[in-house]
Parts: C-alpha cells; structure tokens; sequence
C-alpha cells in the first residue's frame, strides 16, 4: 500500500466517526484531507452555505493539525483536479459517499479516471444511518410512504447495537500533497449579509458534538411538547452540522440509544432522523422529483407568476405577522424553525399559488442547513405533489397558525418588532385592529406595516378551485370533506 493517501472531503468536515479519514490514517503514513470548492455548486444558489463553508473548513483545518493531517483547499472542478494524480505518484485516494444523483456522477467519473489509471482509491458509506438500496418492499421497488419505509429501515438495521465509534491515528508528520491552499476569503459570499449569522452560528465539529449532548440530554424528552413552539428552544437546531458532515448521524443516533427511558420526545425526534433518510432514498430512486413534481397529475396545475408577490413573501412583507416573521428568521440567521417551514410554504404555494420551485429555490440560497434531499422532499410534501405528500387542500390559515404556536407572540413580535406594542388580540391579525387605536400604538396597516396582500379567505377558495382545476382529483375528490379548523 502507498505511503501516501488524499481523501476527497465534501460534507464530512469532521474528524469523529469519519470512516474515509479513519481508514486512511491508519493504513497510511502522510495524510492530505482535499477540498475542492466548485464554483457552479455555490454561486447564486448556496449563498448562505458559502459563509457556513469557509468558516467550519478553518475550523476544521485546526482540527485535522492536531492529527499532522493537511488540509488542502482547491478552487475548480472535482474531475479537473483529482486527475491530476497519476500511477508514477504512488498515492491512494479514500472519500466518504454522498448521495445525491449529480455527486454520485462525480463519484462515478473520478472512480472510473482511477481505475483506469490504476490508482488505489476506495470509498465509504456516508452520513446516512442505511444505504437506501436495503430499504426496499418485498418486490424489490422502493418505498413512496414514509410510515413502512421507516419500519423496514429499523427492523433491517437500526435495532441493532449501534457501530462502535470510529477514530483517527495521530500521523507522525504532516505535509501537504498539492502544495496550495485557496484563500478562504475566496468563498464567502460578496455580499456582507451574512454577517449577522455570526451572531447565531459556530460552524464546528466541536459545536456540533456540544450542541448534539445538550438536546440529548436536557430536551429530547419534551421534544413532542415544544418542537412546534418558535417561541421556546425545543428543537435541535442540528441540521447545518448534519448537513456539513461536522457530526455524523452515526454520533446522533448512539447518544440516542444511550437514553433509557425512551419516550414520546425521543420517539418523535428519531422519526425526524427517519424522514431525512427517507428524502435521501427518494431523491435516488426518483431523480426526476428534484427538476419537478414527482406526482406528475401536478404537472398541468394552474400556477400564478406575480413577481411583487414572491417579493413580499422573500423580504417577509406579506401583512401576515406570522409568515413574516419565518421569513425575517431565515434571512437574518439562515435557518428557519420547523413549523415556521410548513406555514411560509404553505403560504407561497397555496395563497398565493406561486410555484414551490420558487420557494425551494430561495430556500437553497438562504438556509445553511440546505440539504438538496430534505429541501426538495418538504417542499413538494407541502405542495401535495411529491411522496407521502400532505394533501393539496391541507391550506394552513396563517391565523390560526401564529394564535396557536406563537399564543403570546414572542416569536412574531422578536421578527417583526412594528407590531411589539399591537394588543396580542390583534397581533395575528392587525389589520382587524380599529384606525383610531392603530394610531394610539402609531403603526399604521398599510403604511408603516404591510396590509395582507391577499385575503385568506379569497386565497383559500382559489388554491382549491385550482385544485378541482385537475381532471383527475375530479374523479377522486367531491371536495365534500371538512377542512381541519387549524388550517
């Protein structure tokens, strides 16, 4: 075997439970982790990410030293670069998978320049909990409900013991293999936006293993209660370190099964995990879903394009406090709280019939736990057009939403401060409000906060005669049925 070994780091910035590094430093004497930052993955679609990105490769960067492992940064294609290693070089390559269709064909095209090449190279599961070719119905085809696909996922693999950690040999010296290191600067975004997320973010391996004990240990266990509160910290907030490898999802799920008493929170929590494993294998086994609907009956939906529409709704001016604050949340911190997802989506696709591609896009741009799977996969589960969807008629009432999850208004009145000294009656809804009291408290609907740009009501009536608008729901639906008063 080589004295020498590259391995290919993307979203496993970590050095706890990396198998790609684990194996490479225990087989080898001089280690390189090599980051290859491609432009046309980031620019103008993963602007927040870039931020999230430079800061956790420094952070990463002081990591592997304490190992004598270089990190080398690299600006331009995977392809371009990894073929610049030849046989004469007597160098092994490792990575750790991805599993998102256009990574895999950049996996497959680097494997197949290294085999032809005879270069060693070898590569590892990735942070997932189960490859989503073991999850399949007795037939062999995969599964579109997320309910049996989870119980299989568990029954196969998951009630097991969980793996034994898995860590890094400290190497005798370090030395850089491409000698070049890209200026991390380069990859931050040009506008300084993203600054404020330093108020609310440190993009680390060790933050994430910090963040991952303290849920585990003090939250899990009202996890069911307080997950669909804004208001409280009842939510992991674990998604961005997911999302960039800095914990594995291995780590996550041993310090699930460490809890001893495993009750509804924990339950809940771990169901999450489920459906980020049951994004992942639908993305694989139906690619199409990630260009359009994978329900294609939605491809003949009657969508609206009105661009001062989708304004309001990405600068969080839409006139519904509820929606608004979700929105303001995202782009001052670059996350947004679980149920606020769901009500903004809603909003988007459903009062205002605005294509979800709109709203997936924007979301790609501004989260910096965007996940391609989990991204698409929700989307489309709102808009009723992907797998184990929620029905098209499910239409929250943004009201109703804010007065039942945001009761005494915290949350709304933190983002969207005009209204802090609105009565809470009116607080979901301040355009109900009288003008002369609207101008005791001096903040005008219309004028120093938004009107609603629709009307609820109005809204409502035209998603589901929209709806009705597609030949086949007309056979399955009578739109005799009771919508739920929450939405």
């Amino acid at each position: 075997m080589s004295k020498k070994a590259i391995v290919w780091i993307r979203d496993d910035l970590r050095t706890k439970d990396n198998p790609a590094l684990s194996f490479a430093t225990k087989n080898h004497a001089v280690v390189s982790a090599l980051y290859i930052y491609n432009q046309d993955e980031f620019d103008n679609k993963r602007e927040a990410q870039k931020w999230w990105l430079a800061k956790s490769l420094e952070n990463f960067k002081n990591d592997l030293f304490k190992y004598n492992i270089s990190l080398e940064i690299l600006i331009g294609k995977e392809i371009d670069i990894i073929s610049k290693i030849k046989s004469k070089d007597d160098i092994s390559i490792y990575w750790n998978k991805i599993y998102e269709p256009l990574q895999k064909e950049k996996e497959l095209k680097i494997s197949n320049y290294l085999k032809k090449e005879k270069i060693n190279h070898n590569y590892f599961k990735g942070n997932i909990l189960i490859e989503y070719q073991e999850v399949i119905k007795d037939d062999g085809s995969p599964f579109k409900v997320f309910t049996p696909f989870w119980k299989n996922a568990e029954q196969k693999y998951l009630n097991k013991t969980p793996s034994n950690p898995l860590n890094l040999k400290k190497l005798e010296k370090l030395e850089l293999i491409f000698k070049k290191n890209v200026d991390l600067k380069n990859i931050l975004p040009k506008k300084n936006w993203y600054r404020k997320f330093e108020k609310y973010w440190e993009p680390s391996e060790l933050e994430a293993i910090k963040s991952s004990n303290e849920f585990i240990k003090n939250k899990i266990t009202k996890y069911g209660e307080t997950r669909d509160f804004p208001n409280i910290e009842g939510t992991s907030k674990i998604s961005p370190y997911l999302k960039h490898g800095q914990i594995s999802v291995e780590t996550i799920w041993r310090l699930c099964a460490e809890i001893k008493n495993k009750g509804k929170g924990y339950r809940k929590y771990v169901n999450e995990l489920g459906w980020r494993e049951f994004s992942h294998s639908l993305i694989n086994n139906f690619p199409e879903m990630l260009k359009g609907n994978l329900r294609k009956e939605f491809d003949q939906f009657p969508w609206v394009e009105n661009s001062k529409h989708l304004s309001a709704w990405k600068k969080g001016m839409t006139g519904y406090p509820i929606v608004d604050a979700g929105m303001r949340e995202l782009y001052e911190t670059g996350w947004m709280h679980n149920r606020l997802r769901m009500v903004v989506a809603s909003f988007l696709i459903k009062h205002l019939r605005i294509h979800w591609k709109e709203g997936e896009k924007y979301f790609r741009n501004c989260l910096v736990d965007f996940n391609e799977a989990n991204n698409v996969a929700q989307w489309q589960w709102v808009a009723g057009s992907g797998a184990d969807a929620a029905p098209y008629f499910r239409i929250f009432n943004p009201i109703l939403q804010g007065e039942k999850f945001d009761k005494d208004g915290e949350y709304t009145i933190k983002w969207v401060p005009e209204l802090e000294k609105f009565p809470k009656k009116y607080l979901h809804k301040p355009w109900e409000l009288e003008k002369k009291y609207q101008e005791e408290v001096n903040i005008i609907i219309g004028k120093d906060y938004p009107s609603p740009i629709v009307n609820h009501e109005t809204a409502r009536k035209s998603a589901l005669d929209a709806f009705k608008s597609l030949k086949k729901y007309k056979l399955l639906f009578n739109f005799s049925f009771k919508i739920d008063t929450i939405f």
